[in-house]
């Protein structure tokens, strides 16, 4: 196992996932334009709803492609995992709209395994991650974000504590 890639990895994880978060309570509704305008998809219901803002995209992938380089890793793989962490999260997010799951309601899984899954598995050959590695980032990632959502929570830096 390569347990320094795994490492690198999740701090790029953390750092695409937390960013939008720690944007909405720096910027509080500055420039937090929803990324699907407000559309409506066919079946009623919000394309992605309005949680999913441009400026969390564009923040989320700015701070993983600056942050790469400082833990050893080349800003092309920190701009990758930043783009394809947030694309797991609003596929997530329009799959939950169509289940009639409001924006920022929990769906345990949903809500964190495509934003973990395919940023390793796309980082895979890059970080020389093997399969296991894969499923190891995922796992830590997604208990490891049950947790922290919770004490972010706390210190009222998250809306929801989860």
């Amino acid at each position: 196992m390569r347990w320094s890639q795994i490492g690198q990895l999740l701090v790029l994880l953390s750092v695409a996932n937390g960013t939008p978060v720690i944007a909405r309570k720096v910027f509080d509704n500055r420039w937090s334009q929803p990324l699907d305008a407000g559309k409506i998809w066919s079946d009623g219901r919000p394309v992605l709803g309005s949680s999913k803002t441009i400026r969390g995209v564009i923040c989320a992938v700015a701070a993983t492609t600056l942050v790469a380089p400082g833990i050893g890793v080349s800003w092309t793989v920190g701009l990758a995992v930043g783009a394809v962490a947030m694309a797991g999260d609003l596929s997530s997010s329009f799959v939950k709209r169509r289940l009639g799951l409001p924006a920022s309601e929990r769906a345990t899984g949903l809500d964190r395994v495509p934003e973990s899954l395919l940023p390793a598995l796309v980082c895979a050959y890059e970080l020389e991650l093997e399969w296991r590695d894969v499923v190891i980032v995922t796992a830590i990632f997604f208990v490891g974000e049950i947790a922290l959502s919770r004490l972010l929570y706390r210190l009222r830096i998250r809306t929801r504590p989860y």
